[in-house]
């Protein structure tokens, strides 16, 4: 029985209107359903009552009817892992960019924003979630702050984490990076673990195999996001979890796990962005953007579609999408051509996705507007001091997070091991931001092509320090102290001159502007990181990785350089 006449009448509405007694709501009429089951191109109309789809194949009589004719239709594409900061809006700006490429669903992690501000971060998303017009998940951080190894500006419990569990939109518990910890069975690793026990939990285990990998995997871990090679995907496959194949800004893992996407693993197989920038997104699109890039690579497009909604829902356990079909949630992307992946009108939850629907959202407070809480540096406290000339330095390789621990010989000079612009060798330098202990350390990076000045961030995944690369100690020390001016963002300096920066004031990693304003402001940022001769394609998040202490090999944080593979600090 339902207790709620409402629902009661809507259920009825439904029948009679997938019966045909009762006008539909909409009809989309004169295209054909890519069936993500057989494979086939099915004729009919489809018929939708309020949010649901409740007829196909068939003929339907509606109160709006809209002309579809020689289009495809498929479901809206589910982002299975992302992390909404790391498109630096909020996410009713991030809606505003995204659904209309056809991401209708989104499962994210708002371990961003919470290693800053903790508890409110989480209810900020949770409370966001209740009011956009697509369906954001939001998954439960598990690892807050992700090491003991980082100054983090909060840290959240499995306590906390019980109090947030039943909000409806948590699925699950987020990305288990800690993963020692869970192999060394970590108290309060096992308390969250058991939380969750039973129900969905995301893994994050770069590089993981053998018997680690299976005690990780005993654990009730069910996904992976982090396999970046076809071995580490088929091994992590072939014991059970799922592979989200991860296309971002940074970690572009498509080309070289294209190939296991086979009729056998997709069912097995979801997409996901985890961090895009809003460049890459205007520029390429998103989950469509994976869509098209993978059949292009030769990936069959009935593989290339299952895996960016049928397989995700099924993943996910979200058991009323991923499908056009009767029953399923009205989440509709219509294309010209299945190749292209181009989207001519979207349909979310039953509704044409349009700036009407997006102006009538009811937009929630920004938080952590004053996290910057940095003391101001000078040129001296960039200075390495250490008489050894063996030195470690991170290698940077360009599409993935994954570093190298490099070794090179640098000598001291006048009483510092100064950056050398012949190696590639630049200054790296984290800054503790969230007023607790004042830390800055010290090191080297290779790979960025940086030849001049310099560039500085509180996006520093995932304790979001400030992090800095420079050739000149001058110029970091003001892009470093510019931050703390804008309450976050990103800054290049140059010949003691701001160059270019974006403000982030929200937890220092999200702008309170629109998407379109964002773009453009990092559109200017990396023509002038090229202007100082840097080579890669994305800096900014680039540099953001550098400070993250799960992601194998060598990083840096405020505490120091970190060797990932002994999990220690090194420095």
């Amino acid at each position: 029985m339902y207790a709620d006449g409402v629902k009661l009448n809507n259920l009825k509405k439904k029948i009679q209107q997938g019966l045909g007694t009762q006008k539909a709501d909409i009809v989309l009429r004169g295209g054909k359903v890519f069936d993500l089951i057989t494979g086939d191109f099915l004729e009919g109309d489809v018929a939708i009552s309020g949010d649901t789809i409740v007829g196909t194949c068939a003929s339907y009589d509606a109160k709006k009817v809209i002309d579809v004719k020689n289009q495809v239709l498929v479901p809206g594409f589910i982002d299975t892992h992302l992390h909404i900061e790391s498109s630096m809006v909020s996410p009713f700006e991030f809606e505003r960019c995204v659904l209309p490429l056809g991401t209708t669903t989104a499962i994210c992690d708002p371990h961003e924003i919470a290693n800053v501000v903790g508890v409110d971060g989480i209810k900020y998303f949770q409370e966001s979630s209740e009011q956009t017009v697509m369906d954001i998940f939001v998954q439960l951080s598990s690892c807050i702050p992700s090491t003991e190894m980082e100054t983090a500006g909060a840290r959240v419990t499995s306590k906390e984490l019980k109090k947030l569990k039943n909000h409806k939109s948590n699925i699950g518990l987020s990305e288990m990076m800690n993963y020692p910890g869970v192999i060394n069975q970590d108290k309060e690793i096992i308390k969250k673990l058991k939380l969750f026990e039973g129900g969905h939990i995301d893994g994050h285990a770069p590089q993981l195999s053998g018997k680690e990998l299976n005690a990780y995997i005993s654990a009730g871990i069910k996904t992976e996001h982090e396999a970046t090679s076809e071995d580490e995907a088929l091994e992590k496959l072939k014991k059970g979890m799922r592979i989200l194949i991860r296309e971002g800004s940074v970690s572009k893992d498509l080309k070289s796990l294209h190939k296991i996407l086979t009729d056998k693993t997709a069912p097995y197989i979801c997409l996901c962005t985890d961090d895009r920038n809003p460049l890459d997104i205007h520029e390429q699109g998103h989950i469509n953007y994976m869509i098209k890039a993978l059949i292009k690579l030769g990936v069959k497009p009935l593989n290339a579609y299952r895996a960016s909604s049928l397989s995700a829902a099924e993943a996910f356990s979200l058991s009323d999408r991923g499908l056009i079909a009767p029953g399923k949630k009205a989440d509709i992307v219509c294309l010209q051509n299945i190749e292209e992946c181009k989207p001519a009108m979207v349909i979310s939850g039953g509704r044409v996705v349009s700036d009407e629907i997006f102006s009538a959202v009811k937009r929630i407070k920004p938080i952590g507007l004053n996290s910057v809480k940095s003391k101001s540096v000078k040129s001296s406290d960039f200075i390495i001091k250490d008489t050894s000339e063996d030195t470690n330095v991170i290698g940077i390789l360009e599409g993935k997070i994954i570093t190298e621990h490099l070794f090179e010989k640098i000598p001291l000079s006048n009483g510092d091991k100064i950056p050398d612009l012949k190696r590639d060798l630049a200054r790296v330098t984290v800054i503790e931001r969230h007023g607790k202990n004042n830390n800055i350390a010290n090191g080297f990076v290779h790979g960025f092509g940086l030849k001049k000045g310099a560039i500085a961030s509180t996006v520093a995944h995932d304790h979001h320090n400030i992090v800095a690369i420079g050739m000149n100690y001058t110029d970091m020390a003001l892009a470093c102290n510019r931050l703390k001016d804008l309450q976050g963002g990103f800054v290049i300096a140059s010949q003691n001159e701001i160059k270019a920066e974006i403000s982030l004031p929200i937890a220092g990693l999200m702008s309170i502007f629109s998407f379109d304003d964002v773009k453009d402001q990092l559109t200017k940022l990396r023509k002038t990181a090229k202007e100082l001769g840097v080579t890669i394609e994305e800096p900014f998040l680039q540099l953001a990785f550098l400070a993250l202490p799960v992601i194998p090999s060598l990083k840096i944080t405020d505490r120091g350089l970190v060797d990932v593979n002994k999990f220690k600090i090194i420095k």
